[in-house]
């Protein structure tokens, strides 16, 4: 069985829902497998390192947290809000994403 996940790596998305609902970023991985997602800004969470080497610094450093991937939406920069994407074709008639609301390519 294939666990799929609607966004991809570089992908532009909005929450929809949680702590950072209406915020925006960029998708810096993707792990189909458990269906979570990390962006860029998003999901900020605190995490406690061990100093590795002699002379590294310990301590708590922020970190993006894994996410559902359903509680993000892909964006649309020309009707500036989350959308449901559509399959389409570009003119060399290969298949891309599309804005299901204007017909903008994701």
């Amino acid at each position: 069985m294939r666990n799929k996940v609607h966004v991809r790596r570089d992908d532009e998305v909005i929450v929809i829902s949680g702590d950072d609902k209406g915020k925006r970023g960029k998708v810096l991985q993707v792990s189909p497998k458990e269906g979570k997602i990390i962006v860029e800004g998003i999901n900020i969470v605190s995490r406690h390192v061990k100093p590795r080497r002699q002379g590294e610094a310990g301590g708590i450093i922020k970190v993006e947290g894994p996410m559902y991937a359903c509680k993000v939406m892909l964006y649309c920069s020309k009707c500036n809000k989350g959308v449901r994407v559509k399959a389409g074709t570009n003119s060399k008639g290969k298949k891309i994403r599309v804005c299901a609301k204007c017909g903008a390519e994701l």
